[in-house]
């Protein structure tokens, strides 16, 4: 079998830093390639693979303000597709542009739905030749016909134990107002913990106004963006991480990865959550402000090596692998 995986380029697959698409994509692609599957990955020209590794862009427009990221992803797609026809299946990883020209795409086309920006982009999806795949049984939007539901897999073996942590708290993903930075602030002052926040700046008026100002290198500490070297450390040593989101989180990787490093979670029951967290087990679920307060205490002494496998026994990448593989079979046009 003959696998085209279409990524995303606003970063380098893997990512340095911030990427989770192309975290995704990228572990995908090397778990395909140690299965001895023919698969080429689409992605930026610096981006570092075992499989076969085809692009027209660079590096990720995300990582430079002279690349106009609609045109590079227009590019990315028309050569992508034009190379159709030599594959079995083309994966799709890339949003809605390639759901524009799937009629002109001579494969099938599988498509994992990594999250919707808005109510305006489904008519691409609705009226697209591709099937899909969730990433959560929460993010599905009506209408669509899922193959699928597929969580994502994340690397165990980079992501180590943490038996002993510090006694602090972590919040780590996107600076946005989604993701309640603030809120985290607040919880983690109100339960009389230190809190580091890791993560890229999406919103710098938000960081400005709401975020900047209770950083003080002490009670609350910002390190900025944390690549993949620095992450496993920053999530272990954490006594729990808080994920108080103010949106409905189609997966979360941050929350999983600090699971699988022994770090429950403490999170709002939004979106993906209830089928991410296992309920004291690898974390606790809460409402509000006053509820998160509470539930840091029954977190913290969570059995963190229980925590750990469990998250590794449902969000290991060999077992996406495994999961893409059986719908592969089940889609390209031969075996």
């Amino acid at each position: 079998m003959k696998v085209a995986l279409l990524g995303p380029v606003a970063w380098r697959t893997p990512p340095r830093h911030y990427g989770p698409w192309e975290q995704v994509t990228g572990l995908l692609a090397e778990g395909l390639a140690a299965r001895g599957v023919d698969v080429t990955l689409f992605a930026t020209r610096d981006s570092i693979t075992a499989a076969t590794l085809d692009g027209v862009v660079p590096h990720g427009y995300g990582d430079d303000p002279g690349l106009d990221g609609r045109v590079q992803e227009a590019l990315h797609v028309a050569h992508a597709l034009s190379r159709s026809a030599e594959f079995d299946l083309v994966h799709n990883h890339l949003d809605w542009l390639p759901l524009a020209f799937a009629a002109h795409c001579r494969a099938p086309m599988l498509t994992t739905v990594h999250g919707f920006s808005g109510s305006g982009i489904l008519p691409a999806y609705r009226d697209a030749r591709s099937a899909y795949v969730s990433i959560s049984d929460s993010d599905r939007a009506k209408g669509l016909d899922y193959v699928a539901t597929v969580y994502h897999g994340v690397d165990l073996d980079g992501l180590p134990f943490t038996a002993a942590p510090g006694d602090g708290l972590v919040s780590f993903g996107r600076i946005h107002p989604d993701k309640g930075t603030h809120t985290a602030i607040e919880i983690a002052r109100r339960a009389g913990r230190r809190l580091t926040i890791g993560g890229i700046v999406h919103d710098e008026r938000y960081f400005a106004e709401t975020v900047a100002p209770h950083i003080d290198g002490d009670r609350v500490v910002f390190l900025g963006p944390v690549g993949p070297a620095d992450r496993p450390r920053v999530l272990g040593e954490a006594a729990a991480l808080l994920h108080p989101i103010a949106f409905d989180e189609p997966f979360g990787l941050s929350v999983v990865e600090a699971m699988v490093c022994g770090t429950p979670v403490v999170a709002y029951a939004r979106g993906s959550m209830p089928e991410v967290v296992d309920e004291s087990v690898t974390g606790v679920l809460a409402d509000d402000v006053d509820s998160a307060v509470e539930a840091v205490g029954r977190a913290v002494a969570l059995d963190r090596s229980r925590c750990r496998e469990r998250a590794r026994e449902r969000f290991g990448a060999d077992r996406m692998v495994a999961d893409y593989l059986a719908l592969y079979q089940r889609i390209a046009r031969r075996p």
